[in-house]
């Protein structure tokens, strides 16, 4: 029994011991905080009654050792810093200007011209209503073979003439560098053979190849010309 009571009262005198031992490490923990923070806050005070130059919030910090939480403080202050700085630098460059819309170019024109679609593109051509060419000459050709394709001729010659004058001037020999030929200007010029043998001198049988590219490609003249319009070729 006595040993048992010796060896309680020995194992309850180490767990004192390590209690103590304990409470030294704690109270030593939150004295240096409080110290770090009493020192930081007595050199701000007595910056601020000396009236010095410097900023009592880098002197509060240099009296810190050198820690993490100190490190970070630093950091927050020199961005409050710059942040400052940059504010007082900006300044009204001047007002925007909006925008506005471009005028749409003007299409090419002519005694005939529809204005259809040019330069801007989009249009819906204007319906000129023609009176008939003079008889015997390639433009009275092919105002009286618009019908046959289905074209109202009319309305549909304006723009076929537009585009036969600018590429021809509408002549049977009209020859160009690239090797079209014709009052439509085909190229290759031997196209023209399937609406006839004799494409190479015959204004009808040019205008009649002519017409039925337009139309396979097209749908129309005047859709043809807003094309032209728009790129310089058909």
């Amino acid at each position: 029994m006595a040993d048992g009571r010796t060896a309680l009262s020995q194992h309850r005198r180490r767990a004192h011991a390590k209690r103590r031992g304990r409470r030294p490490i704690s109270f030593l923990l939150v004295t240096t905080i409080t110290a770090l923070v009493a020192i930081a806050a007595g050199v701000l005070v007595a910056t601020s009654r000396a009236g010095g130059g410097t900023d009592p919030t880098a002197a509060a910090l240099a009296a810190i050792p050198g820690s993490r939480s100190g490190a970070l403080l630093e950091a927050q202050r020199q961005q409050m810093i710059r942040v400052d700085a940059a504010a007082k630098t900006l300044s009204l460059v001047g007002t925007p200007k909006l925008a506005t819309r471009p005028s749409p170019s003007s299409a090419p024109s002519s005694s005939s011209s529809t204005g259809g679609g040019g330069g801007g593109g989009g249009g819906t051509p204007t319906v000129v209503n023609a009176p008939p060419p003079n008889p015997g000459t390639a433009q009275s050709i092919a105002f009286n073979m618009l019908p046959s394709f289905g074209f109202n001729a009319s309305s549909e010659f304006p723009c076929l003439d537009n585009i036969y004058t600018r590429e021809s001037g509408w002549r049977w020999d009209a020859q160009n560098a690239s090797g079209a030929y014709g009052i439509p200007q085909a190229l290759p010029a031997d196209k023209m053979a399937s609406a006839g043998s004799d494409w190479q001198t015959n204004p009808a049988t040019q205008i009649r190849w002519g017409l039925g590219y337009i139309k396979n490609t097209y749908g129309s003249p005047c859709s043809a010309w807003s094309f032209w319009q728009n790129h310089g070729w058909y």
